[in-house]
């Protein structure tokens, strides 16, 4: 199928490692041009590596207002198509592992910046009455997640911003929506293995084996298997999907909406 994405620009966040880099290498693979942002430039220069001809790098943290402005300074003389706004998430905890210090980083690391980012482009993607916006989240706006306080609570912030701001921009072809993966294969389930082992008292092997055991499918996911609907979703065919929560988890989901 062709995606209809060759030549188009798109930015990729929290491009080192799991989902960014699957989406990243899927991106360019299709012929698109990426501007790949991760903190780790070690990480970048392998992900470049791969694609030279198609993945440009810029080392920042998203979380920082002075790294938008290199993201818009590297737009500037280019027509942005479409971003993965993507980058690491809270701690593992409960209710009362959570101080209100954790509260306020996980406000600034989950939701503000995200905002902030969003805020920005627009104006880029309004100039040229086109754009898709695409937030990786979590399982966690449908459900909440045993042991993740913190991204139940604040992850569903991005929900009603974005539910809200599809109806304000659809009518200018731009199109923002949200994935929500369940237990993939990638570093960041590492944190919810140990914190589970650790209450449970049991191995991570052993936490990782009932992880599986609740996913119908019986496994955890890909990131490139997530990446290859991001595609479709961040190109022009997806263009009557706007506002929605699109999980990526395996059947783990057992909610009607």
């Amino acid at each position: 199928m062709d995606l209809k994405i060759k030549d188009q620009y798109f930015l990729v966040g929290g491009a080192g490692s799991g989902f960014g880099k699957a989406v990243a290498q899927a991106l360019a693979e299709e012929g698109a041009h990426v501007l790949a942002v991760s903190r780790t430039q070690s990480k970048l220069d392998e992900l470049k590596a791969s694609q030279p001809q198609h993945i440009d790098t810029l080392t920042a943290d998203l979380t920082l207002d002075a790294s938008h402005q290199l993201i818009l300074d590297y737009f500037k003389d280019k027509t942005i198509a479409g971003a993965f706004i993507n980058a690491g998430g809270p701690p593992a905890g409960g209710f009362f592992d959570a101080e209100m210090t954790d509260w306020d980083e996980a406000w600034k690391n989950v939701v503000r910046w995200k905002i902030s980012l969003t805020k920005k482009l627009l104006p880029l993607f309004q100039a040229n009455q086109y754009g898709r916006i695409l937030y990786l989240e979590s399982i966690s706006v449908k459900q909440a997640v045993p042991n993740l306080i913190l991204s139940n609570a604040l992850r569903p912030v991005i929900v009603g911003m974005v539910k809200t701001l599809a109806q304000e921009v659809a009518h200018q072809g731009i199109t923002l929506n949200i994935m929500a993966p369940g237990y993939h294969s990638t570093a960041a389930i590492n944190r919810l293995l140990v914190k589970k082992s650790e209450v449970e008292g049991i191995s991570v092997e052993e936490a990782k084996a009932a992880f599986e055991n609740e996913i119908p499918v019986g496994t955890m996911g890909k990131p490139e298997e997530l990446a290859s609907l991001a595609l479709w979703l961040l190109s022009p065919l997806s263009r009557y999907v706007t506002g929605q929560i699109i999980d990526h988890a395996g059947g783990l989901v057992k909610g009607m909406a």
